[in-house]
């Protein structure tokens, strides 16, 4: 079915109502190659439905993996290979702009699954892939003795890789860009011939998502040594080993879009993650708090209701993701709004800083941006202009500037199916809450 080119969202009086979010995509992705690696089976459970997921599920399956997919394909089970992949010469895995499968597939194809064999693959992807990069994932990797070589342009995808295996032993990465490399790094080095020892160059940003990994490495049987994020040891020849169930939280960042609105004009509830969320990105919840938000946690769900918001000066970097949504929520609070130390979100799906810089200005908002930060001026309801929001194949990009239809004015969304690459039914979500 051909998707719709733009939707309108008219002016929206009040959403209330209750969200059962979507799996993770990070928690997704992260099980399912766990589970291929794993010794035994996995039947994991509220598995994301999306584009990305899509991509992984793709990639095990021509690497040899065995699964069975439910009819809705919420839940996986995985027949684990009990060790590293055995790869076939001439293999090319097309793998979208999903870095969630990019960055750690490129570190566990590393790994040699015997003495005889051997092979090289192709990792590759979308345009906007190739233009994000992957430099300091690879620089560790070769570190610990991988061969992997650039196909286009240094620093970026595709990449050939070839499976001599990861010695181990102590590797610098930078952790400045992504923290999405140093995952990758930490999922492969249990299978690494010999202990690895971790040591992060730079500031790591968006910590929270290593506490996911680490977390979920220790549900497959693998426990790292955090030495306060700075340097990370693991022991070598180990085994991941199947859990049984694992049941993927709700996405966190999905998460945002709802909260935000119920603070800012109504009232939501999401379910699917709670106090207990081992995602950073629940932590959204609090800034939409200290923005004036009435917010109700329970063990499974979270509350938002509006709130007199006010404007805020906050270093977002622990949630870039969740973050975004702060920057369409600064138009309704009284007072500027200032969103620090993002600069990763210039090598996210998009250039995220320059697109929402340029989007929240099409609606009339005063923005400035630098190197890592948006700084925004609200407006009132009745000065909110209608816009064509340019989306950039950026998921996010759309479900954010949703939040523009709780003005007084409509909004149009160029490109609305972008967001299957994390929640397909976002706007049949949203335009059900509507009151």
């Amino acid at each position: 079915m051909q998707q719709p080119t733009s939707i309108t969202l008219n002016p929206i009086a009040r959403v209330e109502g209750t969200i059962n979010l979507p799996g993770s995509k990070s928690l997704s992705n992260r099980a399912l190659l766990l589970a291929a690696l794993a010794n035994g089976t996995t039947n994991v459970t509220n598995l994301l439905d999306s584009d990305d997921v899509r991509h992984m599920l793709n990639a095990l399956k021509q690497l040899g993996v065995s699964y069975r997919l439910s009819a809705d394909k919420t839940e996986c089970e995985v027949t684990g290979l009990g060790g590293a992949f055995c790869l076939k010469d001439g293999l090319s895995l097309f793998l979208g702009n999903a870095g969630t499968a990019m960055r750690p597939l490129a570190a566990a194809l590393c790994l040699r699954h015997s003495e005889a064999d051997a092979g090289e693959i192709v990792l590759t992807g979308e345009p906007r892939m190739k233009e994000r990069p992957i430099k300091h994932l690879v620089d560790a990797l070769r570190q610990a003795g991988a061969e992997i070589d650039y196909l286009e342009n240094d620093g970026y995808p595709p990449l050939a890789i070839r499976n001599s295996g990861l010695k181990g032993g102590k590797v610098q990465i930078d952790g400045s860009v992504s923290s999405q490399f140093l995952t990758a790094l930490l999922m492969a080095a249990p299978l690494a011939e010999a202990d690895t020892e971790i040591e992060i160059i730079g500031e790591l940003v968006s910590k929270p998502y290593i506490d996911i990994t680490l977390n979920m490495m220790a549900i497959f049987g693998v426990r790292v040594d955090n030495q306060d994020y700075r340097t990370f040891k693991v022991k070598g020849q180990q085994q991941y080993q199947a859990p049984g169930d694992y049941l993927v939280e709700g996405d966190a960042s999905s998460a945002s879009y709802f909260l935000a609105a119920g603070a800012i004009k109504g009232k939501v509830r999401v379910t699917g993650i709670g106090k207990n969320s081992i995602q950073g990105d629940r932590l959204f919840a609090d800034v939409l708090e200290k923005m004036g938000a009435k917010i109700t946690w329970g063990d499974s769900f979270i509350e938002a209701e509006q709130g007199e918001l006010h404007g805020i000066d906050m270093d977002m970097n622990h949630i870039p993701d969740a973050a975004m949504t702060i920057a369409t929520t600064a138009l309704f609070a009284q007072g500027e709004t200032v969103i620090r130390n993002i600069y990763n979100w210039r090598v996210k799906e998009t250039d995220r800083l320059t697109a929402m810089a340029t989007e929240l200005r099409k609606v009339g908002a005063e923005v400035e941006e630098g190197e890592d930060y948006l700084r925004i001026q609200p407006l009132p309801l009745s000065q909110f202009k209608h816009a064509e929001i340019a989306t950039y194949n950026d998921h996010r990009m759309a479900m954010c500037f949703a939040l523009v239809a709780l003005s007084d004015t409509s909004v149009t969304i160029l490109d609305p199916g972008c967001t299957a690459k994390t929640f397909p039914s976002f706007f049949d979500e949203f335009l059900a809450l509507l009151q």
